[in-house]
């Protein structure tokens, strides 16, 4: 490993699994100090096993009094990457109240409240990185059954707007990653309660051009980039990485 995030302090929402632990993981190896955060216990238990020196906690990014407490007894934060998020199946007509509030709970007012409580100590350090997962499935691109899905992660990408504007001078970067479909725990959780899960990972498939889902790890590999000094020139901008899916 290049070390590309030597000296660097990160913090990881959703880091027990999928593409949160990928990235965790990756920041560790490229020599970040990694506090990774899940609301379960039993995935940060065994990432903490499989790796010592990435500290865990125990966060609901839906909590904002645990946030505020969790931000003020870390010292120093470069690097904030949000990867809490929820998938809804179905249409306007498929969403209740509760689901719209569930899912834009989880999906965007999570990155709300760690961003607000991270970007002070970003501004006493006089830089950083944000970097919030998105989906193609938002602002970008309408896919079949996923209405509040979208409806969030499209709030996601203005959010990264917002704050990339308003902290641009202040040397504070705010990305978006927009992934494709990728091969997950939680998509595999998904594909399994569909009522005909072989059809369901044919379906999946078929809608990437590349043919295949993507890797947490492909999305790992991107992160990095937007975490270390190599993205300096790079702020605003949601980056598909997708399979093709927006060509």
């Amino acid at each position: 490993m290049s070390k590309r995030l030597h000296g660097k302090s990160a913090i990881v929402t959703a880091a027990g699994q999928g593409i949160g632990k990928a990235t965790a993981i990756t920041f560790h190896n490229e020599g970040a100090k990694v506090i990774a955060t899940d609301i379960n216990d039993k995935t940060l238990t065994d990432l903490h096993e499989e790796y010592p020196d990435i500290k865990v906690k125990k966060l609901d990014s839906t909590d904002n009094s645990a946030i505020i407490n969790f931000v003020k007894e870390t010292v120093e934060i470069d690097i904030l990457f949000n990867a809490v998020g929820f998938v809804h199946h179905g249409t306007i007509l498929d969403c209740e109240e509760k689901d719209w509030d569930f899912s834009f709970n989880t999906n965007i007012k999570s990155m709300y409240f760690m961003c607000k409580a991270v970007l002070p100590k970003m501004l006493e350090k006089n830089g950083g990185s944000i970097i919030n997962v998105a989906s193609v499935a938002s602002s970008i691109k309408g896919l079949p059954n996923r209405f509040v899905y979208g409806a969030s992660k499209a709030a996601i990408i203005g959010l990264t707007k917002s704050i990339a504007s308003d902290f641009v001078k202040q040397k504070i970067r705010c990305n978006a990653i927009a992934p494709g479909t990728v091969f997950t725990p939680s998509w595999e959780d998904r594909v399994e309660q569909s009522p005909d899960p072989v059809k369901a990972k044919k379906d999946f498939i078929a809608r990437q051009p590349m043919e295949r889902l993507g890797t947490a790890q492909e999305i790992a590999n991107f992160a990095i980039y937007l975490a270390s000094d190599e993205s300096t020139f790079t702020t605003g901008n949601t980056f598909s990485v997708d399979g093709g899916m927006t060509i």
